[in-house]
């Protein structure tokens, strides 16, 4: 067996379909088809079993899921300690980051990077879902917790607050009493719904949405209150705060790698330039900016 085709059955297995392991691994859908295929034709056994919505291992294809994850596992491991034995600085570096984030406050911070190192080809990658660091879905990945995951290296970045935005006519008519409060319904991610759902209990929602670039434009339009990251809605001029951030809505930025990569050098130099850079905006992710508009 081949390492690359191991590596394609792996994706296969963990995506449940051809074309997810295709666009996992940048090939074409044919080439993780044909390279499948040769493989189960060589071991003379099926590995998996199509169903309605995908793929499933057979018991052959469950046992190799198992051994091509410890020789994945360790494979890993040895790039990573190859990695801290590196005398110049190059290579590729896959970075995924938040949407609402990395097109705008952090967008700065990387064209820097990549022009202080033009060896290193950077690869940023928008995802606000959890990604598999462990297998290298990315090398490094920003996110906003407050509990990230023991198995990753973690640096904290900083402290981001939050708190309700609203246009700035619908805030002044609400607050006048001529308009009714209403919120929107925010489908983004879990501290946001979280939130909402306590501001607005009674769940009387008719306009939901699922991003927060999409939360600030129907904001902007006077579509009602939400909660957005205060980088975000004190960043438009057309929004204005609801009402103070509260602590309780403060989340950490967290970069976040696998600690097989803790030596490699271009890990190393991204988490010190990332941690220089945002420490110079420090006040922008905190809420320090301006007060409640009246």
């Amino acid at each position: 067996m081949q390492w690359d085709d191991l590596k394609i059955f792996l994706a296969v297995a963990r995506e449940g379909s051809i074309s997810g392991a295709a666009k996992r691994l940048a090939v074409q859908h044919s080439t993780v088809s044909r390279r499948l295929r040769a493989l189960e034709e060589s071991l003379a056994t099926p590995l998996l079993e199509r169903k309605t919505l995908g793929f499933e291992l057979t018991e052959a294809g469950e046992e190799l899921r198992l051994s091509a994850s410890k020789i994945e596992a360790q494979i890993l491991e040895f790039e990573g300690a190859l990695g801290g034995q590196e005398s110049g600085v190059s290579g590729e570096l896959k970075v995924t980051a938040i949407n609402n984030m990395a097109s705008s406050i952090l967008m700065p911070m990387f064209t820097r990077f990549s022009a202080n190192y033009p060896e290193i080809e950077l690869h940023v990658q928008v995802s606000n879902k959890f990604v598999r660091l462990a297998e290298r879905d990315a090398d490094i990945a920003i996110r906003l917790t407050n509990s990230p995951t023991d198995t990753l290296i973690g640096t904290r970045l900083a402290t981001v607050a939050s708190t309700v935005y609203g246009a700035r006519d619908y805030c002044a008519d609400v607050r006048a009493g001529s308009a009714e409060k209403k919120w929107l319904g925010i489908e983004c991610c879990g501290f946001h719904m979280s939130w909402t759902k306590e501001a607005c209990p009674e769940h009387s929602h008719n306009f939901f949405v699922d991003d927060t670039l999409l939360t600030a434009a129907a904001l902007r339009e006077g579509a009602g209150l939400a909660y957005l990251p205060c980088f975000m809605g004190d960043g438009d001029p057309s929004l204005v705060r609801f009402c103070p951030p509260e602590r309780q809505h403060d989340l950490g930025l967290w970069l976040l790698y696998h600690q097989d990569l803790r030596r490699t050098k271009r890990v190393r130099l991204f988490r010190e330039h990332m941690l220089r850079e945002v420490a110079d905006v420090a006040a922008l992710f905190e809420g320090g900016a301006p007060p409640i508009a009246h």
